[in-house]
């Protein structure tokens, strides 16, 4: 596997991926109405163009030549960075790639001097067990207003970051 810096250029390939990922990933946590503003809401071309504008780093995973999922991250406050998106298309999970990102995500966030790493995970979501073997630990919950009557019900995880 390799990893690769996104460019606005992939905004359409991460969008994509997104839109394959999304309804495995929530389908049974949230309703399709949600899922689909959802997915305009945070992975519209133009949203995600802003974003990486805006200092927020993405990454592309391949396997080969082919895409198989992405990760976003930036700084939020000195030492702390946080993990906004990590996905992996369904035929690539339970094959390490998930921790691969997480590694070169932790990997590139210890080279600029942060010592911990933050991400959000909705609260039914069973990735949050995945994480907790990464090493991160729930810090508290959080319930987001993303507009339309609609929230994330998520927990905030942590993992310190050793020098």
């Amino acid at each position: 596997m390799i990893i690769r810096k996104a460019n606005p250029g992939d905004a359409s390939l991460i969008r994509d991926m997104a839109y394959e990922i999304w309804p495995q990933t929530y389908g049974r946590i949230l309703s399709k109405e949600q899922l689909q503003y959802m997915l305009v809401l945070l992975y519209s071309e133009q949203t995600l163009k802003k974003e990486m504008e805006q200092g927020v780093e993405f990454i592309l995973v391949y396997d080969g030549p082919l895409p198989v999922g992405f990760a976003s991250f930036s700084k939020t406050q000195p030492g702390v960075y946080k993990l906004h998106k990590i996905y992996v298309l369904p035929s690539q999970q339970g094959k390490g790639t998930g921790r691969f990102i997480i590694d070169e995500v932790v990997k590139t966030t210890k080279q600029t001097g942060a010592t911990r790493l933050q991400l959000n995970v909705n609260r039914h979501n069973n990735a949050k067990i995945f994480y907790e073997k990464l090493g991160f630990a729930v810090i508290r919950e959080e319930d987001i207003d993303i507009g339309n009557g609609y929230f994330m019900n998520d927990y905030v995880m942590e993992k310190k970051l050793k020098g």
